[in-house]
């Protein structure tokens, strides 16, 4: 299975907080850039021309924005809300039907499904940006076996670009995936991605184990206690990095219990 930082898989409804509409699982970007995944990547310091010129196509007719809780969590403290504010108010949130993980994604307005973020032309938390995002029009790969990469194959190594023709702004600028991330201040060697998908690896493994033994009632009790703990356990007063690894960490201990019990039906 491919993990494509940002594109969302097919997805699947379920009832942990947010907005929870029906919505189209076929989505063209994604199979695009499987189909032609060799011809798309590119090298940390190899050229790409794009030049952004503000004119908001990027955030129109996007159904594939999702969140990871570092971004929720700086959106949030932008926004001076609390996360499971921010996730009611602008986000839809459902099981991913390959992962079987808690995802959440901006969800798009209006008849041209643009961003809820989306101020004029303008991003209203452009400061903070899902990283997604800032990294466009560059996306970030990780391949591994047939369930997805396992944790120990994930590390900043096995990370890969690729450049996907954006569809607006112009060519006049030349840059590097290198020098396009420094402009962003997303690290090359990025701490958070790394523990982000591996703790996504793990768990999803564990999760598709359960649900051949446990009831639907045991499985949403597991969702929603992974995403409350995931995404919305947080002070927005505090430091992001040490509250996600102990989040992660009560995810992982969750999930132990659970085996064990699972051991014992």
């Amino acid at each position: 299975m491919l993990s494509i930082d940002g594109i969302q898989e097919q997805k699947m409804k379920c009832n942990i907080k947010g907005k929870n509409k029906s919505h189209n699982t076929d989505d063209p970007r994604l199979r695009e850039i499987v189909e032609n995944l060799e011809s798309l990547k590119i090298g940390v310091d190899e050229p790409f021309r794009f030049h952004c010129t503000m004119c908001g196509k990027c955030c129109t007719n996007r159904e594939d924005i999702l969140l990871t809780p570092k971004d929720l969590f700086y959106i949030s403290k932008e926004l001076k809300k609390i996360p499971e504010d921010v996730v009611k108010e602008f986000c839809e949130t459902y099981i991913g039907s390959a992962s079987r993980f808690p995802i959440v994604r901006l969800y798009p307005t209006g008849y041209d499904k643009h961003c809820p973020l989306l101020n004029g032309n303008k991003c209203s938390v452009h400061a903070v940006k899902p990283v997604v995002c800032a990294m466009f029009p560059i996306g970030r790969v990780l391949q591994g076996s047939a369930d997805g990469p396992k944790p120990e194959e994930i590390t900043s190594d096995s990370v890969q670009y690729i450049f996907v023709k954006p569809g607006c702004g112009d060519d006049s600028e030349t840059h590097t995936v290198r020098e396009w991330f420094g402009e962003f201040g997303i690290p090359m060697e990025d701490e958070f991605f790394v523990k982000w998908q591996r703790t996504l690896s793990a768990a999803s493994s564990a999760i598709r184990r359960f649900e051949k033994g446990f009831s639907p009632e045991t499985m949403n009790t597991i969702w929603n206690v992974v995403f409350g703990l995931i995404y919305l356990n947080y002070d927005t007063d505090q430091d992001f990095t040490e509250q996600f690894s102990d989040n992660a960490a009560k995810i992982m201990k969750l999930i132990s219990m659970a085996e064990g019990r699972k051991g014992e039906s």
